[in-house]
């Protein structure tokens, strides 16, 4: 039997690769979909976060809305602009650097032309060596030091792996005449439904009996292959882990590093106003310092609905104690002092906390996953997915990755 610990996105795309149907699912939540899950609440339409799907595969595409019947699914083009000194810049900044004041613009190409191009190890001496020191310290720094609640020297250098926006100087220059800021995510779908009908597309070839909902595991004996939850024990043959992999050698007992398993989490206030706001963008960034939130996204612009529906993003430390009812209020004085709240009226709110959000890459627990993972598989344990394999990735890669699991364990 197998055991697939987490029925979220990548659990539940193992249990629909899999050669045998001799499975069960553990999830310590009351509904599936870890964060991929929807919230409507007074005619509003929220996820946990903004999970929007940027398929790079058709199949993996046509797997999943061939199980969406009736469901409208929109293919919307992303608008996102950056927040920078009271106006806005087209995102990505490192491209759009000449649509800054005058003397903003002239320091970030100076530095960026005069750059020294010394490669470093660390995520901050990437950005430094390959943008210079102006629109570093003008966007790339503030921002993921918001986006991360870390020192960048924290991360290692390729962090972001293929999402992180590259320009080279000629890409930078091109673009000052011919705009392209087209990224990964240029193109992006979303079911009217919200995202958790993705979920509900996974969940439609699965027998309700394999899900087990509100079961928490509590240890597992890898050495027995014997999973010990807080409602029985079970025995396996092979298990598959999504829940993040530092929880799971906890609970295996087994020791590590704990300095090198860092992370931070996400509070997320989904706001529901009486009237239209910004009608254009889909996300917009927020490299100040002094405002609270990273980013906000749109869901009306998405919908294209009559009222302004908002989700509103802030990081915090792995051990950072917060107040949401504090936090809501500073939210709103800040979308206020931005000026994307003016006079519309809060009708519906919803917080919602990511724990862990962001996994912190860095060589040395990447290093040490890749060996205890290795050592793991001798005793059937396969961990997968973004927390479980500790990495950045996107939704659709983790699918892949499932797909991939379901063909090494068959």
């Amino acid at each position: 039997m197998i055991l697939i610990v987490g029925a979220g996105i990548t659990g539940l795309s193992v249990a629909n690769f899999l050669h045998s149907k001799d499975y069960l699912i553990i999830e310590k939540e009351k509904e599936p979909g870890g964060y991929c899950r929807t919230i409507k609440q007074d005619g509003f339409t929220w996820d946990y976060s903004g999970h929007f799907f940027h398929f790079r595969h058709p199949d993996i595409k046509d797997f999943l809305v061939s199980r969406m019947d009736g469901q409208e699914i929109l293919t919307v083009q992303k608008k996102s602009k950056i927040y920078y000194k009271g106006t806005y810049v087209d995102f990505p900044f490192q491209k759009n650097i000449h649509q800054l004041p005058k003397e903003d613009f002239l320091e970030c190409l100076h530095d960026l032309y005069f750059r020294d191009g010394v490669r470093g190890e660390t995520f901050k001496d990437m950005l430094l060596s390959n943008f210079g020191k102006g629109i570093c310290e003008k966007f790339l720094f503030p921002y993921n030091e918001k986006l991360y609640a870390c020192n960048l020297d924290e991360l290692d250098k390729d962090a972001m792996g293929r999402f992180f926006p590259r320009a080279t100087l000629d890409d930078v220059i091109k673009n000052f005449r011919f705009p392209d800021n087209s990224s990964y995510n240029s193109t992006f779908t979303y079911p009217k439904g919200g995202a958790f009908e993705y979920v509900k597309a996974l969940l439609r070839d699965i027998e309700p009996e394999k899900v087990s909902l509100g079961e928490r595991l509590l240890s597992v004996d890898y050495k027995s292959k014997i999973a010990h939850t807080d409602k029985r024990s079970i025995k396996y043959d092979k298990l598959v882990n999504t829940a993040p992999f530092n929880r799971l050698m906890d609970l295996m007992g087994i020791e590590y590093d704990r300095s090198i398993y860092i992370y931070n989490k996400v509070l997320v206030f989904n706001l529901g106003f009486d009237k239209k706001g910004d009608a254009e963008n889909h996300w917009i960034y927020f490299p100040d310092r002094q405002v609270s939130f990273y980013r906000v996204g749109y869901y009306d612009n998405i919908f294209d609905d009559d009222r302004m529906s908002l989700y509103v993003e802030i990081s915090l430390e792995s051990n950072e104690e917060y107040d949401a009812n504090s936090l809501l209020e500073q939210t709103l004085s800040d979308l206020r002092g931005v000026g994307l709240v003016k006079n519309q009226k809060l009708m519906s709110w919803k917080a919602v906390i990511l724990d862990p959000a962001y996994v912190h890459i860095n060589a040395k627990a990447q290093k040490d996953f890749a060996s205890k993972s290795v050592c793991l598989k001798d005793f059937g344990v396969y961990t997968v997915g973004r927390y479980g394999g500790w990495r950045y990735c996107s939704i659709e890669d983790n699918i892949i990755e499932a797909r991939g699991i379901c063909n090494e364990l068959a």
